[in-house]
């Protein structure tokens, strides 16, 4: 039984240790810094007025580097007006379904294209092209599966039954969701945030999730779905959209985008659990700034399958 016991510790120590090197050679073939942004059209959506939704994202190919492009000759949308509400401050890798561009719904009636134009720092020019092509129409059930809540073209009747959380910013603002507000360098700014939701789809664990030997198993095969894996959870994250990386938030933030590294607090991540929920369902967080400007602050409740999105101005001051 003891030696039993020993070859067992042997096998996980075995396991861990070349998960470790399959990492490092991974990191090895990818980029921290010094890599471009691939502006990215994931479909459209028409609305209950008539009008139609096209949404973006973004594929930022460095792993560490946050890079920031500003709205104009760099970071711009054609043809008509260069603002569409696209983040200027890139976080790192993939981003799905970051914003939305509304448009009037005769936007089809003249074969139109809108394209968002991106340089990066390094040179490298990328775009994105928006149609109203039918193989680009998305629903629910898409979003939730090229985020990874679901297998590709897979549906359960409880992925079909769920509904996106809604996020409404606590405080005094403007009725049109204009939020504003105003802090200083080094003092910190509370923001307190309400999340509603159906509690579906239900957290996925399983005993699986929990073992270290199938964790670097999965670690060290390839994997078995064309869409990247994702675990079932309520979080909120708030994140700098526009501004510069100055700001740091307390606690610190799960992270949006797809950090599928063990350890990341990414919901893509290996042993990755959601945290708690508020009993009240407010969520506080405190963000400090250590530099003056105009910034614009992104929060996203996110189900697992579907989110909701609110944005915060801060005028932050010496």
């Amino acid at each position: 039984m003891l030696l039993s016991v020993k070859r067992r510790i042997m096998a996980v120590g075995l396991l861990a240790g070349l998960s470790m090197l399959a990492a490092d050679v991974m990191a090895q073939q990818t980029y921290r810094s010094g890599q471009h942004i691939e502006p990215a059209y994931e479909g459209w959506r028409r609305q209950e007025d008539g009008s139609i939704n096209l949404i973006f994202g973004y594929h930022n190919e460095n792993w560490e580097e946050k890079l920031d492009i500003p709205i104009g000759e760099n970071n711009f949308f054609s043809p008509g007006d260069a603002d569409r509400g696209q983040p200027t401050h890139f976080l790192p890798r993939r981003n799905r379904f970051t914003f939305t561009v509304n448009v009037p719904g005769d936007f089809d009636e003249s074969d139109r294209e809108m394209v968002w134009e991106v340089t990066s720092p390094n040179g490298e020019t990328r775009r994105a092209y928006a149609t109203l092509n039918p193989d680009y129409v998305i629903d629910d059930v898409t979003i939730a599966s090229e985020t990874g809540s679901l297998g590709a073209g897979t549906s359960t009747p409880e992925s079909r039954a769920n509904t996106p959380p809604v996020l409404t910013v606590l405080g005094d603002h403007q009725p049109d969701d204009n939020i504003v507000r105003y802090a200083r360098v080094g003092e910190p700014l509370v923001i307190e945030a309400h999340v509603e939701d159906d509690g579906l789809p239900t957290t996925r664990t399983g005993p699986e999730d929990r073992s270290v030997v199938s964790e670097t198993k999965r670690a060290l095969s390839p994997p078995t779905r064309v869409t990247v894996g994702k675990t079932n959870g309520l979080f909120l994250s708030w994140n700098v959209y526009r501004g510069g990386d100055h700001a740091k938030f307390d606690p610190p933030q799960v992270k949006p985008w797809e950090d599928t590294r063990p350890g990341a607090n990414s919901p893509w991540g290996a042993m990755w659990t959601p945290p708690p929920v508020p009993e009240d369902g407010i969520y506080r967080t405190e963000v400090t700034f250590d530099k003056p400007g105009t910034y614009v602050l992104w929060g996203r409740a996110d189900d697992g399958g579907l989110f909701d999105d609110r944005w915060i101005t801060v005028e932050v001051s010496e």
